[in-house]
C-alpha cells in the first residue's frame, strides 16, 4: 500500500475544528453555499431548551440501564446547566457550520466535559432527537394556545353578559333577518372557540407521544428503556413503530389544521368587527390602541388589528398547505425534506399566540353603541317571522301565514313604514284573526323574549349562558 492509499489516522481533524459529526465519510468539505442552504440552526435554535430536556432524560436512562456511568451523567448534567446559562445570557455561540441546534449543543458539551459529552449520543439519532424536541416544544405551545382560546371565550362571554339585552339585527345573506341580542351574537363566537379548545386538547394527546429511542429508523441494539424516558418527559405514551416515529409529522400538520380553524373563526369575528365599526353601521368602537389613522385623511380610524388578523389567517392556511405538500411524497423513513417542517410550524404557533393575545385584550375593550344597533333592528322588517308565527298560533297554516306577511311587508314598503307602525285595522285587512295582542310580538323586545329555549336569543337565556361560560 502506497503512502497515497494509506488511511489518514487524523481524518476526523481534516476539516479542522469545525468538522461535521459525519465528516469521516467524505473526502471534501461541504461548500459554503450548501452549508447555508442546508443549515437550520438559525431557526431551530428555539428548540434548545427542549433539546437539552430530552438529552438529560436520555442520559439518565442510559445510566439507569448501565450504558454510561453515573460519573458521565453527573458531568452531562453539569455541562448542560452551563449551556442553559449561556443560552439564557445570550453568550452561547451558535455556528452555521454545525448545521442545527443539536450539533451546536453537543459540540459545546464536549468542549465543557470531554468524552462524557460524546457518549451522550449513544442509542439515539438526530432523527428521533429532533422529533422529540418538536413534540416537547409543540406541547408547550398547545398549552399556551388552549389557555388563550379559553381566555378569549371568557372575554366574549363577559361582553355578552354586559350586553345580554342589547338588540341588533341578525343577518342572513347580510340582509336583515330577525332581531337578536348582541350578547347572543358574541356567544356564537364563544361556541366556536369552545370547540377550538377541545380540538387543541385532542391534538395535544397525539403530540404527547415519545419518539425517543427510535434512533435513525430501526431502533437501537442498546438495552434502552423507552418508557422511562417517556415518563421522565411527561409523555403519555411512546410511538410504537420506529419508522413512523422518526418520519411522522402528522402532529405538526394537525396543529396547523387546528390553528387554521381558530384563525378562520378569528377572521370571521374580524370581518364583523370591521363592518360594525364602519360609520354605515356604527355598532361598536374599538379602543384606539388597536387602530391607526391615515397619512392623508385626518378623520380616519382604521381597524388595523382585525384587518391584519384576517390577512394572517391566509398565512396560517399557507403553512398548513405547505406541510401537507411537504409530506405527500415522502417514502419511509426520515428525509431531509422534513427540515422544512419547522419554519412554517413555528410561524403558525407565533401567529396564533400573538393573535389570540391581542384579541383577548381587544374584545374586552369593545364599546357598544346600543342605540345604533336598535335603530338598525327597526329597519328591514325584522319581526316579520314573528307575525307569521303569530298567525300560525291563531290557526293559519305556516305557508299561508308566510304569504300573508309577505303582502303586509310589500304594503309597508309602499307606505315607507314598519309592520309595527300599521294600526290594528290595517293589519286585520290582511287576516281577520289578528287582534290587539299582535303588537306584543311585533316589538323587538317581544321577538327576542319569545325565543327563550336552549340556544335562543332571549336576554334571560343569554345571561344564563354567559354566566355558565364565565364559571367554567
Amino acid at each position: 500500500m502506497t503512502d497515497s492509499t494509506l488511511p489518514d489516522n487524523n481524518i476526523h481533524n481534516q476539516f479542522d475544528n469545525k468538522a461535521k459529526a459525519w465528516s469521516a465519510r467524505f473526502n471534501e468539505p461541504v461548500s459554503d453555499l450548501v452549508k447555508r442552504y442546508t443549515a437550520s440552526v438559525n431557526f431551530d435554535k428555539r428548540l434548545a431548551k427542549f433539546d437539552i430536556q430530552g438529552s438529560l432524560a436520555h442520559a439518565e436512562m442510559l445510566t439507569h440501564v448501565g450504558v454510561i456511568s453515573q460519573e458521565d451523567l453527573q458531568q452531562i448534567q453539569t455541562g448542560m446547566a452551563t449551556i442553559i446559562q449561556e443560552i439564557e445570557a445570550s453568550t452561547f455561540e451558535w455556528s452555521l457550520d454545525l448545521e442545527d441546534v443539536h450539533l451546536n449543543i453537543e459540540k459545546r458539551l464536549v468542549e465543557l466535559i470531554g468524552d462524557a459529552g460524546k457518549r451522550l449520543h449513544t442509542g439515539r439519532s438526530r432523527n428521533d432527537q429532533v422529533a422529540t424536541d418538536m413534540r416537547l416544544w409543540l406541547r408547550e405551545e398547545i398549552d399556551t394556545a388552549i389557555k388563550l382560546v379559553k381566555e378569549l371565550r371568557r372575554a366574549l362571554a363577559k361582553v355578552a353578559l354586559e350586553n345580554h339585552d342589547v338588540i341588533l339585527p341578525g343577518f342572513t345573506h347580510l340582509q336583515v333577518a330577525q332581531p337578536v341580542t348582541f350578547g347572543h351574537h358574541l356567544l356564537a363566537y364563544a361556541e366556536m372557540f369552545g370547540r377550538d379548545a377541545e380540538r387543541l386538547e385532542d391534538c395535544r394527546r397525539r403530540v404527547n407521544r415519545s419518539p425517543l429511542g427510535a434512533a435513525a429508523l430501526a431502533g437501537t441494539s442498546y438495552p434502552i428503556d423507552r418508557e422511562r424516558t417517556a415518563n421522565s418527559l411527561d409523555f403519555e405514551a411512546v410511538c410504537h413503530n420506529s419508522l413512523d416515529a422518526v418520519s411522522d409529522r402528522d402532529f405538526a400538520i394537525e396543529f396547523c389544521a387546528v390553528s387554521s380553524m381558530i384563525m378562520m373563526h378569528i377572521s370571521r369575528l374580524s370581518e364583523e368587527l370591521i363592518i360594525w365599526m364602519s360609520p354605515r353601521f356604527g355598532f361598536i368602537q374599538l379602543a384606539d390602541r388597536f387602530c391607526t389613522g391615515s397619512s392623508i385623511m385626518p378623520q380616519k380610524k382604521n381597524p388595523d388589528v382585525p384587518e391584519l388578523a384576517r390577512g394572517k389567517t391566509g398565512r396560517v392556511y399557507g403553512h398548513l398547505t405547505a406541510l401537507l405538500t411537504l409530506m405527500k411524497a415522502q417514502p419511509l423513513a426520515y428525509n431531509k425534506d422534513n427540515q422544512e417542517d419547522k419554519e412554517g410550524l413555528f410561524d403558525t404557533a407565533d401567529t396564533l399566540r400573538d393573535t389570540l393575545t391581542i384579541f383577548v385584550d381587544m374584545v374586552g375593550g369593545i364599546t357598544v353603541k346600543a342605540d345604533n344597533m336598535r335603530a338598525a333592528a327597526l329597519q328591514g322588517f325584522s319581526t316579520a317571522t314573528d307575525l307569521a308565527d303569530y298567525l300560525v298560533k291563531k290557526g293559519l297554516p305556516f305557508r299561508d301565514a308566510h304569504e300573508v306577511v309577505a303582502l303586509a311587508v310589500r304594503q309597508c314598503e309602499d307606505l315607507g313604514c314598519d309592520l309595527a307602525d300599521l294600526d290594528l285595522a290595517q293589519l286585520k285587512d290582511f287576516d281577520p284573526r289578528i287582534e290587539e295582542d299582535v303588537f306584543d310580538v311585533l316589538t323587538l323586545e317581544g321577538s327576542v323574549n319569545a325565543r327563550s329555549h336552549i340556544g335562543g336569543t332571549a336576554p334571560a337565556r343569554v345571561k344564563a349562558e354567559a354566566e355558565r361560560i364565565l364559571s367554567e
